[in-house]
């Protein structure tokens, strides 16, 4: 029995673990759904949210993994998991089935299997409790682990700076070619291909391009999320701008709340971010009257 409870133990601290993993590799994507779930009112105040949850779930995988206050690792693992499971069973009454952010992008889950999911390890935890064999050594260290894990998530993570963005490395789009963004006035447009307010924005931007010759330099970022392709997007939105495309945890770095953001760049420097009314920007930016 002792045996079986040790790697019960390794399995559940594993599993914490991972699931910090996946969220640390592209913390934007967690960020997101923090907010699209209700859980945090901004994109700044979900950046903190989740740093703090990944460095929690790394440093309670880690414990788990220890044989010291197994007892009481258990007790606050039952209080964590029986929160998230209460989270994932609101969701879930709100017909909610998209990817809950448990394993991050890494691993897709809906509210219903993340429950399913959480049932298993609450019943890991409790045989855990009932079998496993605990020492004792000073509170300060498991709780300095937990500070100091919990911490360094901001340093290993640092908070995205959009004006330090280097839109430099983007050299070449498509159809145009190589590209210097170090140069002169530039627009780059963060788009969901399947986002129908990108789609929107795209529209007018292409109309406002065609009745205005003096219509700056705009280079899109595409993140294709779905099966809408670039030729589809240019089809439904009448648009044809230079574009590139992007991987999710770019895509999550530079789009603020919510797609669609325009970056105004001025030799290779952000002048101006816009999330909304960007035709409008453009045209005072730009005196395209």
């Amino acid at each position: 029995m002792k045996i079986f409870s040790k790697v019960l133990q390794i399995i559940l601290g594993a599993t914490f673990i991972f699931s910090a993993y996946t969220k640390a590799v592209g913390p934007g994507f967690f960020e997101i759904t923090l907010m699209d779930q209700g859980l945090a009112s901004s994109r700044f105040f979900a950046g903190h949210m989740a740093r703090f949850f990944i460095g929690l779930e790394f440093a309670l995988g880690f414990l788990i993994l220890l044989p010291f206050y197994v007892k009481k690792l258990m007790q606050f693992t039952f209080l964590l998991l029986g929160g998230f499971t209460d989270h994932l069973i609101w969701l879930w009454s709100l017909g909610d089935t998209e990817n809950c952010g448990c394993f991050g992008e890494m691993i897709s889950m809906t509210p219903e299997q993340s429950i399913i999911k959480n049932i298993v390890m609450l019943a890991v935890a409790f045989v855990i409790y009932k079998t496993a064999q605990t020492k004792s050594i000073s509170k300060n260290i498991p709780i300095g682990i937990t500070g100091v894990t919990i911490l360094s998530m901001w340093l290993l993570l640092p908070m995205p700076n959009y004006e330090d963005f280097p839109f430099e490395s983007f050299t070449h789009f498509e159809p145009k070619g190589r590209v210097d963004l170090t140069s002169g006035e530039n627009l780059i447009a963060v788009f969901n291909l399947d986002c129908d307010h990108c789609q929107e924005t795209a529209s007018a931007l292409g109309d406002l391009k065609r009745k205005h010759e003096k219509f700056p330099d705009l280079y899109l970022l595409f993140y294709q999320e779905g099966s809408t392709t670039a030729e589809d997007f240019e089809n439904l939105t009448q648009s044809n701008f230079p574009y590139t495309l992007i991987d999710v945890n770019i895509f999550f770095d530079l789009i603020g709340d919510s797609p669609p953001r325009i970056y105004y760049l001025k030799d290779g420097s952000v002048a101006e971010i816009w999330d909304s009314d960007i035709d409008q920007n453009i045209v005072n930016t730009f005196g395209l009257e």
